[in-house]
C-alpha cells in the first residue's frame, strides 16, 4: 500500500480513540515486503533461558541431536534441552532493524513516521526444557561389540561396530560433557581411538589377576602400585587394560615419591563378583548367596547386601528369601515405561526396594518421592508403606 502520511496517523488514533500526547511520537508504518509470504518455513524462534543466550554471545555453538526416529534435543557443552513447539495466539512478525520504544526514546533525533517492511511471521516458536541426557543408548551402542581382550578372533575380523568420539556426539542425544561422563561412570575405554566396553567376564579376569596379585604381596588395599601391577601382570595382559581395570575399580593418587597407587573400591569389586555369581542362575537362595559371595570376595573386604543397590533384588515374600540379578541399566529409559516395567517384575514395591531402581529418573531437585506420587499408588500392608501401580499391568 501507499505510505501513510502523519495526518493519516493522527486520523486512526482519533478513529481508536487513542491520546497521542500518551504515545511516542514515532509512529511504526508496517508493510508485508515481497518475501514476507514465502519466507515463514525458513525461519523459526527459539526460546532461550539467559544462561544458553550467554552461551551463544559468547561465540560457542549449541547443537540440536537426535536420529530421524528420535525427539529432537538442544545440546548445549554441558546440558540436554527437549524442544517443544508453544503455539502463540498472536502473530509474531520479523522486522529487520526494528527499534525497540527504549531506543526511539534515546534517539531524540529519530523521525516522526517509521516505515517497516515484514520480512516474516510466525505463529508458534520452539520451547527447551532442561532434560536428562538419554545416555541408556550409550551403552547399548557399545554393548553390540563388547571387547573381549586382545587375542579375541572377534576383534581380528574388521567387522565390528566402531564408535569414535565423533560417532557417539552425532548419535547420542547428550551433551558433550554429559556423554563423556557417562563414558567414566560405564567403565568405557579407548582401544585405538575407538571406545569399547569390556566383556565382563574379560572385566573379571582382569580384576581377578589384580586381586590375586594384591593378595601374593598382601598389600593394604589403600596402596596399590601401579608400577609393579604392570611389570607383575604384564606378560598376562596388555598393560593398559591392567591399568584401565585399576582405574575401573580404584582411586588412582600419587604419593610424595611421585609413585602412582590405587586405593581399591571395596564395594565395587564386590558388587561386580556377585554380579558374577548371580548371572548364573535364575534365583538364589539368599543365605547361602551370601556365604558364597563372602567366601568369592578377597581377603579383607566385606560382602554387604547395601553394595548390590540397582543390581538385585531380594525377595522376602518367598521362604526361604531368595535374590536375583536385576540391574537398572537393562529397564527402559522413559519414565511411564520404567514404572510398568518395575510394576510388572513385581506387584507391590517399598520405597526402600524401589528407589534404586528409578533414582535415575529424577530431574534436577526432583525428589523420588515426587515420582512415586506422579506414577504410583501407595497403600499400607502390615504396617509398612508399598506402592503400585496406577494403571492395570497388561
Amino acid at each position: 500500500g501507499a505510505m501513510r502520511s502523519r495526518a493519516e496517523v493522527d486520523a486512526t488514533l482519533q478513529t481508536a480513540k487513542l491520546n497521542p500526547a500518551e504515545l511516542l511520537p514515532a509512529a511504526h508504518c508496517l508493510s508485508f515486503g515481497p518475501q514476507a509470504g514465502i519466507g515463514t518455513g525458513d525461519c523459526c524462534l527459539l526460546q532461550l533461558e539467559p544462561g544458553l543466550c550467554a552461551e551463544l554471545e559468547a561465540g560457542r555453538s549449541l547443537v540440536i541431536r537426535g536420529e530421524k526416529d528420535e525427539q529432537a534435543v538442544l545440546c548445549s557443552k554441558d546440558k540436554t534441552y527437549d524442544m517443544k513447539i508453544a503455539d502463540t495466539s498472536n502473530m509474531l512478525l520479523f522486522i529487520p532493524g526494528c527499534k525497540t520504544p527504549e531506543e526511539l526514546n534515546a534517539d531524540q533525533a529519530s523521525c516522526d513516521i517509521i516505515h517497516s517492511q515484514i520480512a516474516g511471521f510466525s505463529s508458534n516458536y520452539w520451547e527447551l526444557r532442561r532434560c536428562r541426557p538419554k545416555l541408556k543408548k550409550l551403552r547399548k551402542l557399545l554393548m553390540e561389540d563388547p571387547y573381549e581382550g586382545p587375542d579375541s578372533r572377534k576383534d581380528q575380523t574388521l567387522t565390528f561396530s566402531k564408535y569414535t568420539t565423533e560417532d557417539l556426539l552425532s548419535l547420542i542425544q547428550a551433551s558433550e560433557e554429559e556423554i563423556l561422563h557417562q563414558l567414566q561412570v560405564i567403565d568405557a575405554c579407548k582401544i585405538e581411538g575407538y571406545w569399547r566396553i569390556l566383556e565382563f567376564d574379560y572385566e573379571m579376569k582382569l580384576l581377578n589377576h589384580v586381586t590375586q596379585l594384591i593378595d601374593s604381596e598382601s598389600w593394604p588395599l589403600s596402596k596399590v602400585p601401579l608400577r609393579t601391577c604392570l611389570e607383575e601382570l604384564g606378560s598376562l595382559e596388555p598393560r593398559e587394560m591392567i591399568e584401565h581395570i585399576l582405574l575401573s575399580y580404584g582411586r588412582k593418587y600419587i604419593d610424595d615419591a611421585g609413585e602412582v597407587y590405587f586405593e581399591m573400591h571395596e564395594d565395587k569389586i564386590c558388587r561386580a563378583i556377585a554380579q558374577m555369581l548371580l548371572q548364573n542362575a535364575v534365583k538364589f537362595n539368599l543365605s547361602e548367596f551370601q556365604e558364597v559371595w563372602q567366601q568369592s570376595v578377597p581377603e579383607g573386604m566385606t560382602a554387604r547386601l547395601d553394595q548390590l543397590k540397582g543390581l538385585a533384588l531380594v525377595d522376602k515374600t518367598s521362604r526361604p528369601e531368595t535374590i536375583f540379578l536385576l540391574k537398572v541399566e537393562d529397564l527402559p529409559e522413559d519414565n511411564q515405561e520404567r514404572f510398568n516395567s518395575l510394576f510388572s517384575i513385581r506387584e507391590k514395591w517399598t520405597e526402600v526396594d524401589i528407589t534404586p531402581y528409578i533414582q535415575d529418573l529424577c530431574a534436577e531437585k526432583q525428589t523420588v518421592g515426587a515420582l512415586l506420587t506422579k506414577y504410583a499408588r501407595s497403600s499400607t500392608q502390615n504396617g509398612v508403606k508399598v506402592y503400585n501401580s496406577r494403571r492395570p499391568i497388561s
